[in-house]
């Protein structure tokens, strides 16, 4: 194995024994070939069963394919193969639950079936009950200390749950067994690591490169002991080792040259970020691993520093410039993230989703007319892109030009019919329009497309509610939503109206109430707020709460309305 991360390596093995086919033992079928003669027709004919199951699920026919073994079980229930069989099938259809069951059953038969338990185990995994899992993992070890893949699986529960203690006990009863498992000596590496105790990580990074030399991701693992210890030298040098086996490894050559800027050798910095630039031209992997490195991790002035220096090689390398603006408007610095992103070309895989980039821009300098302007131009370079109607449309919906916003969703929607967010958009628009007919048909099609869309079914429930109709509908639509999204506090709110139009209104109190908490100094949910304390006869409180609405609110036409409702209830009796 030459210059292979270990993550990689070790992912590879994790599918394999999660989603690999069980190692299928010679054809015996329970006792089937010990049977006494009054038996013999029964045997035959579950054989025969497992045979056409055997022939269908080459043909692809699971459904049938169960149903034989189904039967097979029926006529020989002691073969334990037999279940295992059934339960892989169940797992062919993405039958979980069921092939939970049945693999549960051949356990409780048969505790000491190591591979059902090791199928046992798996499919908790898969299911996301992992204690069940780690369990099951656990006794099969200790039934089969040998199991190596097992060793891997559950240490790296362990690991990914932050139980390092155990996962220290699984990975050296791993290297017991297996002195020269480079895994197990790799992830004590990481234990310790992980615990600052960075002589026997070393020690223990030191041993899985005697086992597996080549394995690049221990050299970074070390070099992360030496920047901890700031042993410059040593760090210089494995960098170096890991290029000199493998020239091509992006990673090492990136992170040295930021390395020479860190530690003050500018120069020799420089010329490697020009040099990679100038690779990155014929080599997009550069800029994915830079990307990966520094972006996604949120780490952008590093990313502006080496991107910087990767443009001096290739100062019209649309990819470069377009991580460059990303990494500036995480910072934001608007004026240099417009600059970079209006470096990136027509001809780029990023132009569309640069221009996108720019039109957010020139709105957040609060010039949303030449954000219009601009997307306009773009439609024309790329109309078959929906996507920039909707933001072209959501623009024209914030300038209160909604007849022209209509016309721009309307236009996406001739390219992509079927696409949610522009009939989401649209469904919007005609809200605030005034056109309610118009949004709930839009609406409804959201729901059709993407019945498990929380937003489509809110705002559709809702809407039935403030118009005071369909309002066991709308309780239905907004239950389904808040399913979906429990702690949501516009959709609590929505439950909230529908329960206060519906005269309910210590119910809707409950919602209300939980709504102002998910989301704090809301002008709407105060001013429902008010209406539920008014109908509750606590004019003091419905005061209180239509003050705060007011003072929260933005728009005229809503300060207007609680205004009024304030005058009207200072104008009567306490």
């Amino acid at each position: 194995m030459n210059h292979k991360s270990v993550y990689v390596t070790i992912a590879t093995m994790v599918f394999f024994f999660l989603f690999g086919c069980t190692t299928q033992p010679k054809h015996r079928l329970g006792t089937v070939y010990k049977k006494k003669p009054s038996d013999e027709n029964a045997a035959a004919n579950s054989y025969y069963h497992y045979m056409q199951a055997e022939l269908l699920r080459k043909q692809g026919e699971l459904n049938q394919a169960t149903r034989h073994l189904q039967k097979a079980i029926e006529l020989d229930p002691s073969s334990s193969y037999l279940y295992l069989q059934l339960a892989v099938l169940y797992l062919q259809q993405k039958n979980d639950e069921q092939a939970l069951k049945t693999i549960s059953t051949l356990v409780e038969r048969d505790p000491d079936n190591v591979d059902a338990l090791v199928m046992y185990a798996k499919i908790q995994q898969a299911l996301k009950e992992r204690q069940a899992a780690k369990q099951a993992y656990e006794k099969v070890l200790i039934k089969d200390p040998q199991k190596k893949e097992i060793y891997i699986l559950l240490g790296r529960l362990y690991m990914e749950d932050e139980e390092f203690a155990n996962a220290e006990r699984i990975y050296r009863q791993m290297i017991k067994h297996f002195p020269a498992a480079y895994v197990g000596h790799f992830f004590l590496g990481k234990i310790h690591l992980q615990r600052g105790e960075l002589q026997k990580a070393e020690k223990a990074f030191q041993k899985t490169k005697q086992f597996q030399p080549d394995l690049e991701e221990t050299d970074f693992q070390l070099i992360e002991i030496y920047k901890k210890h700031k042993n410059k030298k040593k760090i210089i040098k494995t960098y170096k080792e890991i290029l000199k086996r493998n020239s091509n490894n992006i990673r090492a050559e990136v992170e040295l040259a930021y390395y020479y800027y860190q530690t003050g050798q500018k120069k020799t910095a420089a010329n490697m970020f020009k040099r990679l630039g100038q690779k990155s031209r014929s080599n997009m992997d550069i800029v994915r691993t830079v990307v990966q490195l520094y972006i996604e991790k949120k780490h952008y002035q590093d990313g502006i520093i080496i991107l910087e220096g990767m443009l001096k090689g290739a100062p019209a390398s649309s990819e470069l410039n377009y991580v460059a603006g990303i990494a500036y408007d995480g910072l934001k610095n608007n004026e240099m993230a417009l600059k970079r992103f209006l470096k990136v070309q027509p001809d780029s895989q990023f132009y569309e989703n640069a221009a996108i980039q720019i039109a957010y821009l020139y709105q957040e300098s609060e010039n949303l007319d030449k954000a219009i302007a601009y997307l306009t131009e773009v439609i024309k370079r790329r109309p078959e892109n929906p996507e920039l109607y909707l933001y072209l449309g959501s623009f024209y919906e914030e300038t209160e030009k909604l007849d022209e916003a209509v016309s721009v969703l309307k236009r996406g929607l001739q390219i992509d019919a079927d696409n949610v967010r522009l009939h989401f958009r649209l469904g919007v628009v005609y809200d605030k329009w005034g056109r309610k007919e118009d949004s709930i048909e839009q609406m409804k099609t959201v729901v059709r497309l993407e019945p498990d869309n929380a937003n489509a079914l809110n705002y559709l429930g809702y809407t039935y509610a403030d118009l005071g109709r369909n309002l066991d509908e709308a309780e239905r639509l907004i239950k389904s939503a808040l399913k979906l999204k429990p702690e949501d506090g516009y959709i609590t709110d929505s439950m909230g109206w529908v329960y206060y139009k519906k005269g309910q209104y210590q119910k809707a109190l409950q919602y209300l109430q939980k709504a102002s908490e998910l989301v704090e100094d809301d002008p709407v949910i105060l001013e429902h707020l008010g209406d539920v304390y008014l109908k509750l006869n606590d004019k003091a409180k419905a005061l209180e709460f239509y003050r705060r609405s007011l003072k929260k609110s933005k728009k005229e036409k809503d300060k207007a309305k609680l205004e009024k409702k304030i005058q009207e209830l200072q104008g009567k009796a306490f």
